[in-house]
């Protein structure tokens, strides 16, 4: 388990790496990135960031190179913003959840009969097990 120090730096490092990718960096490989999440090792010396690239296997790939390119400034972005003694080394993976998620939403889409409920939302649901608990406190009284 994570110690609470070493979720709130992977925390302010998720903070600086994505503000720095989205503002500072300029290598033209790098777009349509979004940091996911970042994992800190307990000795602070380094940080696997998992990010979710858009596109084909190419592009991905093409971005992923870039980022891993751009490691050093990215350090040193952080090394400015975050007070630390060690900066970590930033290692750079993709993050498939994503995409597997549409996926898997996308094959159940295929598979499950269209129900006849979808019609009906959430709400109407709920208002029609809704009982009054004020009603049963007025009768006692």
């Amino acid at each position: 388990m994570a110690s609470r120090r070493t979720l709130k730096a992977a925390s302010a490092i998720r903070e600086v790496v994505s503000m720095a990718i989205l503002t500072q960096l300029r290598d033209p490989r790098v777009k349509d990135v979004t940091v996911t999440k970042v994992e800190v090792a307990g000795d602070m010396r380094s940080a696997k960031v998992h990010v979710s690239i858009m596109g084909d296997e190419k592009k991905q790939q093409l971005c992923l190179n870039g980022l891993r390119r751009s490691a050093g400034f990215l350090q040193s972005c952080i090394k400015d913003r975050i007070d630390t003694r060690y900066i970590p080394k930033l290692e750079f993976e993709i993050d498939k959840g994503v995409k597997q998620s549409l996926e898997v939403s996308r094959i159940l889409k295929e598979v499950l009969p269209p129900s006849e409920d979808e019609d009906v939302s959430e709400e109407e649901l709920a208002d029609e097990d809704w009982e009054p608990e004020d009603d049963d406190s007025d009768e006692s009284s």
